[in-house]
């Protein structure tokens, strides 16, 4: 006979039995009676996650190129295997609302400029930075995907994990922060999350490899084949069409942009060696590279406009008293608080970011123009310091080249910035060097034969001299690829027109093309231009649509959501 407490215990779990598992139990029971006490085994135990015990996790991705998704769903295949359950999310379509909800939420988010979120994660993005929402129940862990060359390297998914912990989620893998070769970090990253969820439900999990994850980034060199300033010698611009022969194929989409790693200045340099004394031959070794004094000022290091932060620590070094909010080319900063010896140099010197890449739209067409050659469109940037005329880094450093000289660069794809299908129009704002995207939108559609409509918006100061690709932007109005072209002189007129007051000007007809479709692109500064433009468009939307505020809102960010409204704005 059992034991009262034994009893009890039988009781307990067999009275929610079925029909079918009392049967069974019965003859399990029955047959450890007829059997050696010795021999009596508990069922073998699969080499997997058992059905009830199997955890669910999502695994959630926020991109700009692409490269996040990409990842996420390398991930997700490798986990499957591991016998657990994974949910695929896309954070520009996620509901934030439903973070509660979750029990083990894993984001790969990318960074990007100055320490931004992918453009269609905003949303995610802002909503939990602007709301106080009760993530105690979630369990979580970031893969940041950066570039360390960049100041602010993964800047989003540090902000994305210290925000979760601050809204009371419990971090259960630490952040870890990816450079552009994400490989090995990306395996060690998902091995550690099935090992902690194998712990968190005491579950065997089926030992299987962790496959393989592509990454890095193709490198290729270029020979300048033809340099043009595109701009009339009665203009106070240069805007410079850079053709670029490879002696191996590229492969881009139109709206991809094209990588550059500028060198520093050679007359700044020896200025700099001048000035400190150190040996430019002596080799110095930093967190990425080992190199001699001389390489590392030319090649790899930022000495143009140095960050706060490494204003504050050369003040440290260096024993000078420096202004907080002072931000220095490293050669001004020589010269207004020297350093006492090559050593104390030396030291600066480990202190010194990586020279970031600078990203240039690619002006071209695979379709039109091949695929060992490849275009962009740089315009020389100018300013002042102290009334010395300053050139930007990379835009002098572009415009300076002669036919034949070589550099390295690679592509970067812009996974939001796409053309749509062959028979769907667009509309293209782009002032200035936006201009450049649009233009290898329309070579390709051309070279294709796309049936979809094609709309422009370009302005600039003055007609006469500062109209970019004016006779192939004229030619493919005559022959039909341009749809329509508005133009926006700003100089040419006593009031200042741009290309916002033009989509005002034709708000019928594009709330119309709106509404048969068409997807919007703006390239260009950010501000004001940008924002200009999507105040104008929503006031269009708003007033052609009869909508209110909201409704007009929510009607363009449904467009962005559908990848109808992108932009590639700085």
């Amino acid at each position: 006979m059992l034991s009262e407490a034994k009893f009890n215990i039988l009781k307990q779990i067999s009275g929610d039995f079925s029909r079918d598992e009392t049967i069974w139990a019965s003859g399990y029971l029955a047959g450890l009676a007829g059997a050696p006490l010795t021999t009596a085994q508990p069922p073998q135990q699969e080499n997997h996650v058992s059905q009830t015990t199997t955890r669910k996790i999502t695994l959630a991705y926020g991109t700009e190129t692409g490269n996040s998704k990409k990842l996420a769903t390398t991930l997700a295949g490798i986990i499957k295997k591991k016998g657990i359950q994974v949910k695929l999310a896309d954070l520009s379509q996620y509901k934030p609302k439903d973070l509660n909800k979750e029990e083990f939420f894993f984001v790969i988010i990318s960074t990007q400029g100055e320490g931004d979120p992918p453009l269609l994660t905003r949303k995610f993005y802002d909503y939990i930075h602007e709301n106080e929402i009760n993530l105690s129940n979630l369990k979580f862990g970031v893969l940041a995907l950066g570039d360390s060359s960049y100041p602010l390297f993964c800047k989003t998914g540090e902000d994305v994990d210290f925000r979760f912990e601050v809204l009371g989620a419990q971090r259960i893998i630490p952040l870890k922060k990816c450079d552009i070769d994400y490989e090995e970090e990306a395996g060690r990253w998902i091995e550690h999350i099935v090992e902690t969820i194998n712990k968190t439900s005491a579950s065997t999990v089926k030992n299987t490899s962790t496959g393989h994850v592509s990454a890095g980034r193709k490198k290729y060199n270029g020979r300048v084949s033809a340099i043009i300033n595109l701009n009339d010698i009665t203009s106070e611009k240069e805007t410079y069409h850079i053709e670029i022969e490879t002696d191996e194929p590229i492969s881009y989409h139109p709206g991809a942009a094209l990588g550059i790693i500028p060198f520093n200045s050679r007359s700044v340099v020896d200025e700099i060696i001048t000035l400190t004394g150190i040996d430019p031959e002596k080799r110095i070794e930093t967190s990425k590279v080992t190199a001699t004094a001389d390489e590392l000022l030319i090649k790899y290091l930022n000495i143009s406009y140095l960050l706060k932060t490494t204003v504050a620590q050369y003040a440290q070094i260096t024993g000078h008293t420096i202004p907080s909010d002072i931000r220095l080319s490293l050669l001004n900063l020589l010269q207004i608080y020297p350093v006492k010896n090559a050593d104390e140099f030396e030291q600066v010197i480990s202190i010194l970011t990586g020279q970031a890449p600078r990203l240039y739209s690619i002006s071209s067409s695979l379709e039109a123009h091949g695929d060992t050659e490849v275009h962009i469109t740089v315009s020389r940037s100018e300013f002042f310091v102290d009334d010395q005329k300053q050139n930007g880094l990379c835009s002098g450093f572009l415009s300076e080249f002669r036919e034949g000289e070589n550099f390295e660069f690679y592509i970067q794809e812009a996974g939001h910035f796409r053309l749509p299908q062959e028979d769907k129009d667009i509309i293209m704002i782009g002032p200035g060097t936006g201009i450049a995207p649009f233009r290898s939108f329309l070579w390709e559609r051309d070279a294709k034969g796309a049936e979809g409509r094609n709309w422009l918006f370009f302005g600039d100061r003055n007609f006469i001299s500062d109209f970019l690709y004016q006779s192939e932007i004229l030619d493919f109005l005559k022959t039909g690829t341009l749809a329509r072209l508005d133009m926006a002189f700003s100089r040419d007129s006593s009031e200042k027109i741009y290309v916002q007051h033009k989509l005002e000007q034709k708000a019928q007809e594009v709330f119309q093309w709106l509404e048969g479709g068409a997807s919007v692109y703006v390239c260009g500064t950010k501000d004001p231009m940008s924002r200009d433009v999507e105040k104008t468009l929503l006031s269009i939307i708003r007033e052609q649509g009869n909508r209110s505020k909201e409704e007009a809102l929510s009607y363009l960010e449904e467009m962005e959501l559908n990848g109808r409204y992108a932009k590639d704005v700085y």
